[in-house]
């Protein structure tokens, strides 16, 4: 941890970073040691065009996602404090307010008693047994995609391994834990791809999107409702039918559709950036395959490294906080920046080195890439299975797996996300 004194004086503060700007989107770690080389903080306008602070350091992220002066609700700042309420800026955004409030009814976004009641109506579902229990149709899941990837190669025999298998791994653990149908995957695939790629311009993409998607979690409540299954859903509905104070409908449809999102699409950034960062790092490649062991800690440095979060939901001051590298006035908001801390040198030893056997013998989590504090990633375990199953087989199957010269991975822009939107690898080597 540093010890270096608040700063308190945010007089000489540069103009504000736009993280909507492309430069943030494209090269997030170039701008974020620009903030640490100028004193660990700075202010952004935020991803949804509201002023914040922005901070990089281990100890300043960690606090701000665990202190509980910070909120992720502004309903839950003292009155008489200036906060923008999120409908208010949402429907500045051009979304439809009738829509807005399923974008603010998740355990993403409630704090206190409120974020707890609807964590643990799904907690029992991500606990380290139930995951361990899945293991064996994940590891099924993941031989059936791999078996079938020669199958999608083009003529010069490459695969994009994003469409072929990290995508269709997370999406169908997922929807098979929740309840939702085969045939509707590929619909929400679509619709979350849509969500991400928000753009402020033209707001009908999601706001169609958003519509379709809270239409068809609808649908399937009212069919679970005539033929329960026994899954994740059911005993949501359960909930709400029983006990309807427990879960309001628009909660229920909101936690069903966020857990869906949330637990693929981060899910299947990792295993795109994760596998680009081990055919980039040939001698980190061959340590794996020599020891099959290190995947565990593989997987923790791919998290660290190429985690899909850039940055975490603002959060609200409550009362100002003095951080380690900047105040946060009592109302205004702070922003953790996830890949600032998972790239703090006070706490990772050189950093930008890819290094798969830097968590051994390291109790716990160095990272952050699954948060911290009261809304660290429920899916964190299911997460790190997937990846270790994933990265195991693949290697396993594919032993000669390359990258492609001159097809390089195609970055997917996304402001506050590291993603890909393809990665061309060639399963074995090409004929002469």
């Amino acid at each position: 941890m540093t010890t270096a004194a608040p700063a308190t004086d945010h007089s000489r503060d540069p103009e504000p970073i736009n993280m909507r700007a492309e430069d943030f989107a494209a090269r997030p770690l170039e701008v974020i040691e620009r903030i640490r080389a100028a004193g660990g903080s700075a202010p952004v306008v935020f991803l949804d065009g509201q002023p914040a602070r922005a901070f990089v350091d281990d100890a300043d992220v960690r606090t701000i996602l665990s202190d509980r002066r910070f909120v992720v609700d502004p309903e839950n700042v003292p009155q008489g404090l200036e906060t923008t309420r999120r409908s208010d800026a949402m429907v500045a955004l051009g979304l439809r307010r009738d829509l807005v409030t399923y974008l603010t009814e998740s355990l993403l976004d409630k704090d206190g008693s409120d974020h707890a009641r609807l964590r643990k109506l799904v907690s029992r579902t991500f606990t380290v047994r139930r995951v361990n229990e899945m293991r064996a149709s994940v590891e099924r899941i993941s031989a059936d995609l791999l078996a079938a990837l020669p199958d999608h190669t083009d003529e010069d025999g490459v695969v994009d391994l994003i469409e072929h298998f990290a995508y269709p791994l997370p999406i169908t653990v997922i929807c098979d834990l929740v309840g939702v149908p085969v045939a509707d995957r590929a619909r929400w695939h679509a619709w979350s791809h849509q969500l991400a790629q928000f753009d402020p311009a033209r707001p009908e993409v999601m706001n169609e999107a958003l519509g379709a998607m809270i239409d068809h979690v609808e649908a399937m409540i009212t069919e679970r409702r005539e033929h329960p299954r026994g899954d994740l859903l059911d005993a949501l509905v359960r909930a709400r039918d029983e006990d309807g104070g427990r879960l309001s409908q628009s909660e229920l449809v909101t936690l069903v559709f966020t857990l869906v999102i949330a637990g693929h699409e981060t899910t299947a950034h990792l295993l795109g950036n994760g596998t680009r960062a081990l055919l980039e790092h040939p001698d980190q490649l061959a340590l794996l395959r020599s020891d099959p062991g290190l995947l565990p800690t593989a997987v923790h440095e791919m998290l660290r490294v190429g985690g899909t979060a850039v940055s975490a939901k603002a959060r609200y001051a409550t009362e100002e906080v003095r951080l380690e590298r900047g105040v946060v006035p009592a109302g205004q908001r702070a922003v953790a920046l996830i890949s600032g801390a998972n790239h703090d040198p006070e706490v990772h030893s050189e950093p930008h080195r890819f290094d798969v056997t830097r968590q051994q013998g390291r109790p716990g989590e160095a990272h952050v890439a699954f948060g911290h504090g009261a809304h660290y990633c429920l899916g964190a375990a299911l997460a790190r299975q997937e990846g270790e199953v994933a990265f195991g087989s693949l290697l396993t199957t594919y032993p000669e797996l390359s990258l492609v010269p001159g097809r390089p991975p195609v970055s997917d822009a996304v402001p506050g996300t590291l993603r890909l939107r393809e990665l061309p690898i060639r399963l074995r080597p090409a004929e002469v």
